[in-house]
């Protein structure tokens, strides 16, 4: 049998982890956009996906903080490891909620959680076995014990999951038959996502490009990930397999497969997510283990590459006759409409309306930034659950418990009411970590991590709670673009 994770709780986490050579390996993109479908199969991970998830309007910031957010799991520091257990607890007790069918949820519920870690584990033995590396017994008991532990660290009983590999796949085969549903969220992940995935922040000068390779290789994903599920489910939920698919998935498989032969630092995940989304100010400070500040080289080749694919774009359009390709609408334009600034900043789910998931979304991005504990992490969402109490009885004019883009924009309104003046002062407060009643460059850069409207530097370390306050009120209230604000809040 496998050690459990009271036996050997240390051993199963770090660097000498099978979960942490899975986590480098190209395969794994495979694997878990397979595994976040069965998880969306589910119905009650289904419903708060729909609810209160922004994979669908910000696909990219979702993304990135679950890479974080495992390799604070599976690290080799045990404290970061609780914390983080310890945040993600708080973030799940609040998803809750009742689905279309006036079905009940809840991400805490153990049963669904344990689903949750049951797809990441079958999905890792189910890309070995595609890509012609199909695990030893030895090496799936191990990377299961792994799972195993992951699943105890949030405090789980364990009972959940079978204690065996053995006794895990009928567990597995049980749940695929008797539980997941055609869910609206498996939809919008296999159909809708890629058809209006927007580009990373390092290709956001190259729109044309990036809309004609999504345009092809959306329907590629799609087919791929149809083709590896279980055929039990794929006949189930009506999913159509296109002929030729089977063989396409094996490919894809097999060519990410070959990976292994390339040189151990040339694929690292935390090397990829770093290129496509931090910008070069980012290492500006020293940010942990492995952060060296400003002379980080990281910092130098993301700008060199950033730059390459701005020379790219010109050369593109120089040798075709597609029309000029335009970055962020920041770049040009600083002012946005009502319509424009309710879709990129207000509606966070990205279903076309305002109401308490989208500000809790909100919330849950800067607490996840500032990495808050309680109880400030409860002052902020409390500030926030006001501010919409507030927008609901100025706006909500149907009674309708949720606001639309014309109820928003008919009224023209100023955002800037107590309520919202409270979320500014809350979000100084948790920033402001020393409690000198200033943000300095440090605290500034650790919300940011991008320029503000001012600069903040060494020499000038002094930004004020009022001038902090405007400055919030003024983008979330008004029409004006804010080079701090949108990548946090509007970014993808």
């Amino acid at each position: 049998m496998p050690p459990t994770a009271e036996e050997q709780p240390e051993s199963l986490f770090g660097r000498d982890s099978q979960f942490h050579r899975f986590f480098n390996d190209p395969r794994w993109a495979l694997a878990m956009v397979r595994a976040t479908v069965l998880e969306a199969a589910h119905p009650q991970v289904g419903a708060a996906l729909i609810d209160n998830s922004t994979f669908v309007a910000h696909p990219w910031r979702r993304l990135h903080n679950t890479l974080i957010s495992m390799q604070r799991m599976f690290g080799d520091d045990d404290s970061t490891r609780q914390r983080e257990a310890a945040r993600l607890n708080r973030l799940h007790t609040r998803l809750n909620g009742t689905d279309a069918r006036n079905r009940p949820y809840d991400a805490m519920d153990p049963h669904v959680r344990a689903w949750v870690v049951a797809t990441l584990f079958e999905s890792s033995v189910t890309m070995c076995r595609l890509s012609g590396q199909p695990l030893e017994r030895t090496t799936m008991e191990r990377l299961y014990a792994e799972f195993r532990a992951f699943h105890a660290v949030l405090g789980d009983d364990g009972g959940q999951l079978p204690p065996t590999v053995a006794e895990f796949w009928p567990y597995y085969d049980r749940t695929v038959e008797e539980e997941l549903e055609d869910t609206e969220a498996l939809r919008i992940i296999l159909y809708k996502l890629f058809d209006h995935l927007p580009a990373p922040p390092l290709l956001d000068s190259l729109p044309t490009m990036w809309a004609a390779g999504r345009t092809l290789a959306g329907p590629v994903i799609g087919a791929i990930t149809v083709a590896s599920l279980p055929e039990p489910f794929r006949r189930r939920a009506g999913l159509p397999e296109i002929p030729g698919a089977q063989t396409l998935m094996q490919g894809a498989y097999m060519a990410a497969g070959l990976s292994r032969f390339l040189p151990d630092n040339w694929l690292r995940t935390e090397t990829v997510t770093d290129l496509l989304f931090r910008s070069p100010d980012h290492w500006d400070r020293s940010d942990g283990p492995g952060r060296s500040g400003p002379d980080d080289p990281r910092a130098a080749a993301t700008t060199a590459l950033r730059d390459r694919m701005k020379q790219a774009g010109a050369l593109f359009r120089l040798v075709t006759s597609l029309p000029e390709q335009r970055g962020p609408a920041g770049e040009t334009a600083p002012e946005r409409s009502a319509d424009e600034f309710f879709t990129a900043v207000l509606d966070q789910t990205g279903d076309g309306y305002l109401d308490w998931p989208d500000l809790a979304a909100m919330a849950r991005e800067l607490c996840s930034r500032l990495d808050l504990d309680e109880p400030a992490e409860t002052r902020l969402y409390d500030a926030c659950a006001a501010w919409w109490r507030e927008l609901q009885a100025a706006l909500d004019i149907d009674g309708d418990g949720r606001i639309s883009k014309d109820e928003y924009a008919a009224a023209v309104p100023s955002l800037a009411g107590p309520a919202l003046i409270r979320v500014a002062g809350v979000l100084f407060d948790a920033t402001d970590k020393d409690g000198d009643h200033f943000i300095d460059a440090d605290e500034h850069r650790a919300l940011f991590r991008t320029g503000f409207g001012r600069t903040v530097t060494a020499a000038d370390a002094r930004y004020s709670r009022s001038a902090f306050v405007a400055d919030f009120l003024s983008f979330m209230s008004g029409r004006r673009r804010s080079t701090a604000y949108d990548p946090l809040l509007a970014g993808a």
